[in-house]
């Protein structure tokens, strides 16, 4: 099978080829205490058998994740997550396998071709059909019911992705399946043109939410509503911002806050894990413009605290300062123990 793209990520990749229950709920501690390895694996083999992934797939996303120490879904010793899958299939009603197939939407995977994939158009003139690129539905490892893949970086995040056929969502994209609505890229490439990465992503970042200051205060769920979203976890007592060693990625199963859905059906772009997103700052960065060198960095989204701690802005069309900024696919791009990622396809 031939390694979808011909540029710099091609390249690489090919070598390295209800709310109160949740929020009362106890902490479960991960699985048997297996070591990154196993969960990783047993993580891996249930995304093949859910998603239909070939062998070819599968053997250049397990070289990616063993080129990382810490790529996972936290570190098991001392991550404590509020729930399992099991009881967050119990809240809602069924199984595990029963959820996860309520989750299907066989208007979506004719348009994407994939299960779990939502189309992303403009609703005021567009019909799903019309849709030139989907979204994962949920985090990565985008099935129901997963804990999300977390301490990875950008450019191990955008690597995952083109493993499948996929890539990395550009800012507005990431927006549009937050905010219900794809609009055109909004990039003023003019205004930043010869700047250094730092003053070149404020120049944007301010020009861009000064245009949407009237979407101030607009999430996926629209208003904020506490318990909505999974939101109601913790930081380990010992966190102290990003120590592998002390702080657990305390995240819930994807889906199981099924209110917390964009009105395109996106889930979790709000809580659990904050994701990876690419940033251009020229026109040839533009992931969504087939570009194989990418932007920078973007953090997007809230995640599994917020309902207790709400560590800096968001919303849904906001953009970050240049937190931890570096290239995409610089290989000291950030990682952190509650930054994930999901992909994106064109499709068409």
């Amino acid at each position: 099978m031939k390694y979808p793209g011909h540029g710099v990520i091609a390249q690489v990749a090919a070598v390295a080829v209800a709310a109160a229950l949740a929020l009362t709920a106890p902490l479960a501690p991960q699985a048997a205490a297996q070591t990154l390895a196993e969960n990783n694996e047993r993580m891996l083999r249930e995304m093949q058998a859910e998603r239909g992934l070939s062998n070819a797939t599968m053997a250049r996303v397990r070289e990616i994740f063993a080129g990382s120490q810490f790529i996972g879904q936290g570190n098991p010793t001392i991550t404590r997550h509020p729930m399992t899958p099991e009881q967050a299939a119990a809240r809602l009603g069924g199984t595990v396998e029963s959820v996860r197939r309520s989750y299907r939407d066989r208007q979506y995977e004719r348009i994407c071709g994939r299960p779990w994939e939502v189309p992303l158009y403009d609703p005021a003139t567009q019909r799903p059909e019309d849709a030139t690129v989907c979204a994962q539905m949920f985090e990565y490892p985008n099935v129901p019911l997963a804990y999300p893949v977390v301490w990875v970086t950008a450019r191990e995040a955008a690597l995952l992705c083109a493993a499948e056929g996929a890539r990395m969502g550009d800012a507005h994209e990431w927006e549009g399946a937050a905010a219900g609505r794809l609009l055109a890229p909004d990039y003023p490439f003019d205004r930043v043109r010869g700047m250094g990465a730092s003053p070149a992503v404020n120049t944007m970042r301010r020009w861009h939410n000064e245009r949407h200051a009237g979407t101030r205060g607009q999430y996926s769920i629209g208003d904020w509503r506490a318990g909505v979203c999974a939101t109601g976890s913790s930081k380990s007592s010992g966190c102290d911002g990003g120590n592998w060693r002390t702080c657990g990625s305390n995240t819930y199963p994807t889906g199981a806050f099924p209110q917390c859905r964009s009105p395109l059906g996106v889930y979790d772009i709000d809580g659990n894990a904050a994701e990876h997103m690419n940033l251009p700052l020229a026109e040839d960065q533009m992931a969504s413009r087939g570009s194989q060198t990418l932007g920078v960095t973007e953090m997007k989204g809230s995640w599994f605290i917020w309902d207790q701690i709400r560590a800096h802005e968001h919303w849904a069309r906001w953009r970050a300062p240049f937190w931890h900024g570096s290239r995409v696919l610089d290989s000291r791009s950030h990682r952190n123990y509650h930054l994930g990622f999901r992909c994106f396809r064109d499709i068409g």
